[in-house]
């Protein structure tokens, strides 16, 4: 048994928790609490499709087999506040062993396929992870022995579940998802021991601009009001069909509302693993998909690709939410006419907010905005330099609060004196003007973050595993503009003499860290000096000035 502290968890002060609770917000009741109401209600609704592997499971199945890898779980040695590591992708198997952590009251982080050893050893020791539920392989690439490897480095991790043929020492994680021998019982025992509703429910990963990822802490409390307040406002209802293609371990797709929102409600949730529109137009046809989320790059690429197959096969298609970045106003003008769907234009973090523009407004506010807060008791501020509040429409840094706004990161307390003040307003980072009907425009960022696809990435990340590379004298990176993803990678390099670098050299050294893949430099600029300014620092805004630059000559 490892003891786990509690230290590291920030909770909201007595007098906020205590508000919350008698307006409504908080219901003291454990996530999966939700998900039984549905299923004693329309048990034999299927709840889950896995459309990669034909599975389909109805909400009776899917309790069965979360109950019963629950009690697995804990009768093979895992316990109650426990911390696991899942690496899985858009699958079955994702969503039910979630529930299963969610009943046994085992605290999943939720990481990301492309994350590899250098991110995940740094999150399981700062996590005090025990187990890893990982696919076997994935595109040429063995999350087994991956996880062997973190298994001999992170002192708490004893075990480890794959999809797939286990090697030896490790275990199959399809035999403890399989269903249970009698689900009555099962549900019974864990009923008696379900988590509070102030308990910890699982682990988010912050986009965080000063390097590796942080946890940010979900309660059962609040993150069950995020899911309801984003499923009233996205107006799913029990028949929506909604299909998953982001990656279900992030807030947006997993949340807001997403796969739990449908679960709450009795909905239909599809998971693919691809955005491809050659995969998921065939799906959204055959499943009579009503619901989905994207980010503006895949919105792009179904746009260009609808118009130019003039393909009927989103014909069952109600409602696209777009977020994870700022979606250009002239893209989000084509979504109607082309997709024949609504569209809802989404802006949040991780770390609580969720702003969302409403199905209903007008087509201005659906184009030009990314929405206001999804619950009246959300709190934001708009404020200049030295804090002060700003009127409306003018730009500044967003401020927030509320009660699904978790008040610190986990056991980061150097970064939780940077995002969070005393009043326990969170700072994500955000330049954002509030216009006077409340819809927020957002206009960039005060952090030095590089948005990939909705993908985040530090620049101060990537720029110290460089550093490791000799001859190096000066790197920066920054975003340089991508027509499809946004932004990409560029890696402006000062190279001391006698030395050569390459963007392969770059790549090969990055790959050998066990960074992951989507963080690395697509570019490189080798330049005499990198420009600083007066007080010496790396002039980031007069290089994304010079790159940007740089690609209009070559277009």
């Amino acid at each position: 048994m490892v003891e786990h502290s509690t230290a590291g968890i920030t909770k909201w002060p007595e007098d906020f928790a205590e508000h919350y609770r008698q307006a409504g917000y908080w219901e003291d009741q454990s996530l999966s609490s939700h998900l039984i109401k549905t299923v004693d209600r329309v048990p034999e609704r299927v709840a889950l499709v896995d459309a990669a592997d034909g599975t389909r499971l109805t909400y009776a199945e899917l309790l069965d087999r979360a109950d019963a890898a629950a009690e697995r779980l804990l009768a093979g040695g895992l316990d109650r506040d426990d911390r696991v590591l899942i690496i899985l992708p858009n699958s079955w198997q994702f969503v039910v062993l979630t529930l299963a952590c969610f009943r046994a009251g085992i605290i999943p982080i939720m990481a990301l396929p492309a994350h590899r050893r250098y991110e995940l050893q740094f999150l399981s020791t700062l996590a005090e992870a025990r187990a890893i539920f990982a696919a076997d392989v994935i595109k040429d690439f063995d999350y087994q022995v991956m996880g062997e490897e973190l298994r001999s480095e992170v002192p708490t991790l004893e075990q480890i579940f794959v999809t797939g043929t286990p090697h030896s020492g490790n275990e199959c994680l399809d035999e403890l998802l399989a269903p249970g021998q009698n689900p009555e019982e099962a549900r019974a025992r864990l009923d008696l021991s379900a988590p509070a509703g102030e308990d910890a429910a699982l682990f988010l990963l912050s986009g965080g601009t000063t390097g590796l990822p942080k946890l940010i802490v979900r309660t059962h409390n609040d993150y069950a009001y995020n899911i309801k307040a984003c499923t009233e406002v996205a107006k799913l209802t029990e028949d929506s069909v909604s299909l998953v293609t982001m990656p279900v371990s992030h807030n947006f797709p997993l949340a807001c509302p997403g796969v739990l929102g449908s679960l709450f409600l009795g909905a239909r949730t599809v998971l693919l693993p691809s955005a491809n529109p050659t995969k998921a137009f065939p799906v959204i046809e055959a499943e009579s998909v009503t619901d989905t989320a994207v980010v503006p790059a895949v919105a792009q690429t179904w746009i260009e690709y609808a118009a130019a197959q003039a393909t009927n096969q989103l014909e069952s298609l109600r409602t696209i939410q777009v977020g994870g970045s700022r979606m250009p106003d002239e893209l989000a003008r084509r979504v109607e006419p082309v997709l024949g769907c609504n569209l809802q234009q989404v802006f949040g973090m991780a770390e609580g907010l969720i702003n969302m523009t409403r199905l209903d407004d007008d087509p201005e506010v659906i184009h030009a905005t990314q929405g206001r807060p999804v619950s009246e008791a959300d709190e934001v501020r708009i404020v200049d330099p030295l804090g002060e509040d700003l009127p409306d429409g003018v730009s500044g840094r967003i401020l927030t609060r509320g009660p699904y706004t978790p008040r610190g990161y986990y056991a980061a307390p150097e970064a939780n004196s940077k995002a969070f003040d005393e009043g326990g307003w969170y700072a994500p980072g955000d330049i954002v003007e509030r216009r006077p009907d409340g819809n927020l425009v957002v206009q960039g960022r005060d952090k030095d973050m590089i948005n990939r696809g909705g993908e985040k990435i530090s620049a101060e990340e990537v720029e110290s595993l460089v550093y490791r590379i000799p001859g190096l004298s000066m790197v920066a990176a920054v975003a340089m503009p991508d027509p499809v993803l946004g932004e990409k990678v560029c890696l402006y390099a000062q190279i001391s003499k006698g030395f050569t670098l390459t963007l392969e050299d770059v790549r090969e050294h990055l790959h050998s860290t066990g960074i992951a893949a989507f963080k690395i430099p697509e570019r490189i600029e080798i330049v005499d000096e990198i420009p600083t300014t007066k007080v010496g620092k790396i002039d980031k805004r007069a290089l994304r000035q010079d790159i940007a630059e740089r690609i209009s000559v070559e277009q």
